[in-house]
């Protein structure tokens, strides 16, 4: 079935605004500074909910702005392609996750950490060790009794400052603007009403929240890769080598070519999955899909972009080279390229077995 891509007046006005508030109050030099100090960008973080972006998809009642997925994968990859940490746009995910399973109490406090500073309201705490500047942490704990590891595990809703929580700060090649910890519980007590679900279906929760989390990713790896993309054409004109610019080498045109390719597959990738999901059709396959071709792509991408901004490309003034460091992360986190194969080529043996 063809898909009709073509953007829709107000999806247009919404990518405009996203450029105008990044352009004119958020230059790269926020970003780098924020990126080399190790420092949250909370004004930026707060700007996005003050101007209604990292609202799209909370519902209205929540203090949100209904969109669809298709509009809030383009807001995602447009905060990327100006080159901000689009990474930190979660909150959309969080709702995602309460409504579908949280208590009317978690839906609470999650939309309130949403609607007021802009911070998603918590962070995953699970096989990786990870928390960020976030007051809450969704944690999954193992009934050792149970036999049946996809029923033994179960998510609590743990508060960040809770006796016996310990947190030790990671030092990271990229994502310096938020921060990842391992994350100690030394007897930390819950209470049944900080369970989220019901008991045991925590794993199947963790695995739904994680289709749409591979969505997103490929969203905004889509959008850096773009971002990187732009920057290395800028400069094949400029740059001037042997008295002329080094777009008129061949060798540059042919780089510059096949990025813009992988972008158009990779854009393409991202919105014919966020149509599946205003479909509500199963991502299984799909997600898995784009989140490995676009995580892998946009690293190539970026990576001829410094390429062809050769020294200048490896420096901290470039901005590539911040997209190179934050996108590496994206073949690991929500799920490793190996477990990307694993789903799909499950899904893929399926639908041709007799």
């Amino acid at each position: 079935m063809a898909i009709d891509f073509t953007m829709t007046e107000e999806q247009e006005l919404l990518l405009s605004s996203i450029r105008e508030l990044i352009n004119n109050e958020f230059p790269e030099e926020y970003f780098r500074t924020h990126d080399e100090e190790g420092k949250y960008p909370r004004e930026f973080v707060k700007a996005l909910a003050e101007n209604g972006i990292s609202l799209l998809g909370v519902p209205e009642e929540h203090g949100g702005i209904p969109a669809d997925y298709v509009t809030q994968m383009l807001a995602i990859m447009e905060i990327a392609k100006c080159g901000a940490p689009a990474f930190l746009m979660t909150n959309g995910q969080c709702m995602h996750s309460m409504i579908h399973f949280g208590s009317p109490e978690q839906l609470r406090l999650t939309a309130e950490s949403t609607s007021t500073t802009g911070d998603p309201a918590y962070s995953l705490a699970l096989t990786e060790p990870g928390a960020a500047e976030y007051p809450y942490m969704l944690v999954l704990a193992r009934d050792p009794k149970c036999e049946d590891p996809k029923l033994a595990f179960s998510l609590f809703w743990v508060d960040a400052k809770a006796p016996g929580v310990k947190i030790n700060p990671l030092h990271k090649i990229g994502w310096h603007l938020v921060s990842t910890c391992e994350v100690y519980l030394d007897n930390v007590v819950v209470e049944e009403k900080d369970m989220v679900g019901e008991e045991g279906k925590g794993f199947l929760n963790v695995m739904y929240n994680f289709e749409m989390e591979r969505l997103i990713n490929a969203s905004r790896c889509t959008g850096f890769a773009e971002c990187a993309f732009e920057d290395a054409a800028r400069y094949a004109n400029q740059r001037i080598a042997f008295g002329k610019p080094i777009g008129f080498n061949q060798m540059i045109q042919e780089k510059l070519a096949l990025m813009k390719v992988k972008c158009m597959n990779m854009r393409h990738l991202v919105l014919s999955c966020a149509v599946q999901a205003d479909r509500k059709e199963s991502m299984r396959e799909t997600a898995a899909l784009a989140k490995l071709y676009c995580a892998r792509t946009a690293l190539e991408v970026i990576d001829d972009a410094i390429q062809i901004m050769g020294g200048l490309g490896y420096t901290n003034d470039a901005r590539v080279s911040r997209l190179w460091r934050d996108v590496r992360c994206e073949r690991i986190g929500g799920g490793t390229d190996e477990i990307m194969i694993y789903i799909a080529g499950r899904q893929i043996l399926k639908a041709f077995r007799d």
